[in-house]
């Protein structure tokens, strides 16, 4: 009678093992939590809900009818994600009210246009500030030239905030971004569409004074940097300068490349 119980003991206590309760850790980030309402749930507020009216303005209409032009008509809910960044950039952001009228103007349900705008962060569901600053702090910036983490300290000492907040005065927001591609001229930021590059925390707080500076002026009289590496460099090229392939190649007859009929003349 014990042996046939035996086997019953173990997987008894199995499930109770399972049903005890255990406590979930998570992964250790410095950057600030972003919870899943901020990334895919929508709650209305006076700046942000349906009833609040959006149209195009002619010049995007324009834009819009180009656009749709590179796509069958069956298939022209596939412009949605330009058409949405046009929105965006009309906007200032990608509310509620911009992806219901790109719904309406793509004939596709609200839905479908809620999920590409909830997947994709290049849409901002919030309003961000004039210049929006995308900081990388992924590890080549990390380890890149002064590092990510400096840069991160100066923008937060000059603005007065830390990542995933706006200034009081609206003019600049400041976020922690995974690579944008230019890692080679580590570290970087992205603010609006213009990538800055080889970034110390000096020219970083330079950057961000000229820019709020030319926001403010009125006789628009001061000038922000150039886009690009704020370096020397004028590219991605070796910052040591050039280092290999300096002497023009000698060329001589062995290597010298035949003309036409040359081989034949020498048969």
């Amino acid at each position: 009678m014990a042996s046939k119980l035996f086997p019953v003991v173990p997987r008894v206590g199995r499930q109770l093992f399972q049903q005890l309760p255990k406590s979930q850790c998570r992964a250790f980030s410095a950057g600030p939590q972003l919870f899943s309402d901020a990334l895919a749930v929508h709650r209305n507020k006076p700046s942000n809900n349906p009833t609040l009216p959006f149209k195009f303005n002619d010049q995007n209409l324009q834009l819009i009818d180009e656009i749709l032009k590179r796509y069958p008509p069956q298939y022209k809910k596939a412009a949605v994600m330009p058409i949405l960044d046009l929105g965006q950039r009309q906007h200032g952001y990608t509310s509620i009210s911009v992806m219901n009228e790109v719904a309406r103007l793509l004939e596709m349900p609200p839905m479908r246009v809620y999920e590409v705008a909830t997947f994709y962060t290049m849409y901002n569901r919030e309003p961000v500030g004039k210049y929006f600053v995308q900081l990388c702090t992924t590890t080549p910036c990390q380890l890149g030239g002064c590092g990510s983490t400096k840069i991160l300290e100066a923008i937060s000492e000059h603005l007065g905030i830390t990542a995933g907040h706006t200034t009081e005065d609206g003019l600049f927001t400041f976020i922690e971004v995974e690579c944008l591609g230019a890692c080679v001229n580590a570290p970087m930021v992205q603010i609006n569409d213009d990538y800055y590059e080889d970034l110390t925390p000096e020219s970083t707080k330079a950057l961000l004074t000229a820019l709020k500076d030319s926001a403010t002026a009125t006789d628009k009289s001061v000038k922000v940097p150039a886009p690009g590496p704020l370096s020397h460099r004028e590219s991605c090229e070796n910052s040591a300068g050039h280092t290999n392939l300096q002497d023009p190649p000698v060329w001589n007859p062995e290597t010298m490349m035949r003309t036409d009929g040359a081989l034949d003349a020498q048969q």
